[in-house]
């Protein structure tokens, strides 16, 4: 941290502790003449005084020294000149014509340091809270004993948590310079339970040596301080295995909306669609066109147009799905080569139908206002609103899926079909129709997820080829045509990922999750959860 010169601290604390911040008195004509005429030590001196009178209407006056716009005329008087107005700055009447012989005010670093400090003190006692929280942030880098009593003013009158728990910290930092030990140690232990690690850095000074000795010759405070360090790294700790929890549940939950639709087309039909990733792209792409239209057309609705664009891209995944199902896939029933083949080869012209469309490169999807920042939850440890959305989406398209197989008609038939087609189709069943059906939803589940993935990176063409040996990954392992199975694969798979990740890299994390695949489906083939009832193959 930059420390500023005990001296103006002192004095500007106590100026500002004499004030009432209710009480407002404008800038007296002597100290606005200091600050443009008079040496270094009167321009500071001015300034302590001015941030202690704790008056707004002095704001314009700091804020044209900090511009140089605060000139002065013969030494004699103070003018702010803004290049083609001229203003007296005591009496804010504006002069007639503009004085050739103005100069300039000369301030240097400790003026800078005290007009800082002075500006920040005027801001603390704002009405509105981002500034407020501006300016305790800047007075973080000016942290000394001097300024407890600006502190202890601030903290009587501020009703905001996350400003009084900086500005808590603020004064702890500053007591860590106390000469009372007691202080000094209750400052410690404040800065050990915060676990942030600004503070870590704070107490990580106090076991500095020089010339093989320490700096801190008081031995007691040297083992607080270490307590201390100790309890911010448990506390970092927790915050790193939470935030990989976090990454890998926010994964798996990309994942799980990657494969929900591929769980139920593989797992009625037995079909391997190649292009299931090119469904999650046009999902995408189907989410780009409706941002572009509502920016263009109804730019007030911009904040909602993700809602807009969830059954767009369904319905567009969908349309293509049954298409693909109607006109190639029906005929290949029973050959799963040809069936991988032909899919495949849709896939590669939907990817060059979407380059002729929108071009070869990346497009960008903007986040609305409330899927932009996250919540902060530990010092290390930020969840973005984006990952929360998704996660929450993922688990109302699961439920949703849930209650169309469990209890509607089409589930029935889904279920009857997935379990065995010939006699479900003997007892009255549409299976072709179910097919068409099934495959279009499990379309337009892929396009969801293309929505959803819209939000956390740029759109492009080769989108889908990220996601498709995942996805088939995923319904693999948690057993085909199983639901539960696949909520639970795709969980795993993106938790045991994010976990492998930290000790062995992205791509040998990969590689262990992959054989792990290969070996568990040696051991069990059915996946986590066997296929209930007779399955007859096509």
């Amino acid at each position: 941290m930059t420390f500023m010169r005990p001296a103006f601290l002192a004095l500007l604390a106590l100026a500002f502790c004499v004030s009432s911040p209710t009480s407002f008195a404008k800038p007296a004509p002597e100290l606005v003449l200091q600050l443009a005429t008079g040496d270094n030590d009167a321009k500071v001196a001015a300034l302590y005084a001015i941030a202690g009178s704790a008056d707004p209407e002095a704001l314009p006056i700091l804020e044209a020294l900090r511009d140089d716009t605060l000139k002065s005329l013969g030494g004699k008087q103070a003018i702010i000149y803004d290049g083609e107005t001229a203003i007296d700055a005591i009496t804010g009447a504006k002069l007639a014509k503009v004085p050739d012989e103005l100069e300039d005010v000369i301030s240097n670093n400790r003026v800078t340091l005290a007009l800082e400090g002075a500006l920040a003190a005027l801001d603390l006692i704002s009405p509105d809270k981002a500034t407020r929280l501006a300016a305790v942030k800047r007075l973080q880098d000016s942290a000394n004993p001097a300024i407890l009593p600006l502190l202890d003013k601030a903290l009587s009158v501020e009703t905001d948590a996350q400003i009084i728990k900086l500005l808590r910290l603020t004064q702890a930092a500053a007591q860590l310079q106390h000469a009372d030990k007691t202080v000094r140690l209750a400052a410690i232990a404040t800065l050990g339970a915060s676990g942030e690690p600004n503070a870590k850095q704070l107490l990580a000074a106090l076991l500095d040596k020089e010339d093989g000795k320490f700096k801190e010759t008081d031995e007691s405070i040297r083992v607080a301080a270490q307590h201390g360090i100790n309890a911010i790294n448990s506390h970092l700790k927790l915050g790193e295995a939470l935030g990989g929890l976090f990454t890998g549940i926010s994964l798996g939950s990309i994942l799980l909306l990657a494969a929900l639709g591929l769980a139920i087309t593989y797992g009625l039909m037995g079909v391997i669609n190649m292009a299931h990733g090119e469904l999650i792209m046009v999902g995408a792409y189907a989410t780009f066109a409706v941002q572009n239209l509502i920016h263009t057309h109804a730019p007030g609705l911009f904040e909602f147009y993700p809602l807009i664009a969830i059954p767009v891209a369904f319905c567009a995944s969908a349309l293509i799905g049954v298409l693909m199902e109607r006109l190639v896939i029906r005929f290949l029933y029973g050959r799963p080569l040809e069936t991988l083949l032909a899919t495949w080869g849709i896939s590669l012209i939907l990817i060059q139908l979407v380059r002729t469309l929108f071009g070869a490169q990346n497009v960008m999807v903007e986040n609305p206002a409330w899927l932009s920042g996250g919540i902060q939850v530990m010092g290390n440890l930020i969840l973005p609103y984006n990952r929360l959305a998704i996660i929450a989406f993922a688990v109302m398209v699961v439920a949703g899926m849930g209650l169309i197989l469990t209890r509607t008609r089409l589930g029935l038939f889904v279920r009857a079909v997935t379990q065995n087609r010939q006699m479900a189709s003997c007892v009255g069943v549409a299976t072709p129709r179910v097919d068409t059906i099934a495959f279009g939803l499990g379309s337009g589940i892929a396009g969801l997820a293309g929505c959803a993935l819209s939000q956390i990176g740029n759109v492009g063409p080769e989108l889908g080829q990220s996601y498709i040996i995942d996805s088939f990954m995923v319904v693999v392992l948690g057993g085909v045509g199983q639901l539960a199975g696949t909520v639970y694969a795709a969980l795993g798979l993106g938790i045991l990922n994010k976990l492998l990740e930290g000790f062995a890299g992205a791509v040998l994390a990969k590689i262990a999750v992959l054989v792990f695949i290969i070996v568990f489906i040696q051991k069990r083939p059915q996946g986590l959860f066997a296929m209930k009832g007779r399955f007859v193959d096509n």
